[in-house]
């Protein structure tokens, strides 16, 4: 593969990532088998991105409005940017855990596009949480933790799809990268993941880095006893877990 082929190949990787993870308008890609294991090596960039848009908002308003207001505002890009495509995945996975008590039962309510008791409870905490943490984050490292948040966020599905098999190994987004995560985009994505951390926060870094790697590590267990894998939802649950996990660590060491 020449030097061309390669850049197109990394582009159209790009590409895929922000499609897969964001409602971004991109250009259109040609459409391969292992386009999207490939891309979840650009998922903490999205993540980059799409935190860097938040914080640049923040920045905008905080002069014109109260804390409160520029928090809803910024929750608000974030769903609207990301299409509740983790905000989903949290719910969906609320739902299946929450009221499948046997394996099958609990990938049948994960396919199941209707939301019930215990996904509407997690998606309103999800979005409480978020918003309170939001607003309490001191403003001087407001946009340190944004971005750090949603880089571990995004990075916390390559070491899930790397280590974890998938639930249903035909059916769904799990099948699609869980097992064909190459140990290189794993150490690509988290060599970026951290070193993008580590600048944001320098020292403070330890802590969110440590955080990110414990939900993963506690859910990827959870969901391999249970139900023997990941599927999408899965991934987008400790998307969301990790976020909060982030933003709460700034809140409690600044």
């Amino acid at each position: 593969m020449n030097a061309t082929e390669q850049i197109r190949r990394l582009s159209n990787e790009i590409v895929a990532a922000f499609q897969f993870l964001t409602r971004i308008p991109m250009p259109s890609i040609p459409f391969e088998a292992d386009s999207l294991s490939r891309a979840t090596k650009f998922f903490p960039l999205v993540g980059l991105a799409v935190a860097s848009g938040a914080v640049l908002l923040q920045k905008m308003l905080i002069l014109h409005l109260s804390r409160q207001l520029v928090a809803l505002i910024v929750l608000i890009y974030f769903v609207l940017t990301t299409g509740c495509l983790h905000e989903d995945g949290l719910a969906d996975t609320a739902d299946g855990f929450g009221g499948g008590r046997t394996k099958d039962q609990i990938l049948a309510i994960l396919k199941d596009s209707r939301i019930g008791s215990y996904g509407a409870t997690a998606l309103v905490l999800s979005l409480l949480a978020r918003y309170l943490l939001l607003v309490s984050l001191p403003i001087g490292h407001f946009a340190a933790y944004v971005i750090s948040s949603h880089v571990l966020g995004r990075w916390s599905s390559l070491p899930l799809s790397y280590f974890v098999p998938p639930a249903r190994e035909r059916d769904g987004q799990g099948a699609r990268i869980a097992k064909l995560t190459a140990l290189a985009t794993l150490t690509f994505g988290s060599i970026f993941s951290f070193a993008v951390v580590a600048f944001a926060l320098r020292w403070s870094a330890v802590a969110p880095v440590l955080v990110a790697i414990f939900t993963f590590a506690m859910s990827g267990w959870f969901y391999a006893r249970k139900i023997g894998g990941v599927t999408g939802d899965c991934l987008g649950a400790t998307n969301q877990l990790t976020e909060i996990a982030v933003y709460f660590c700034g809140v409690w060491t600044v």
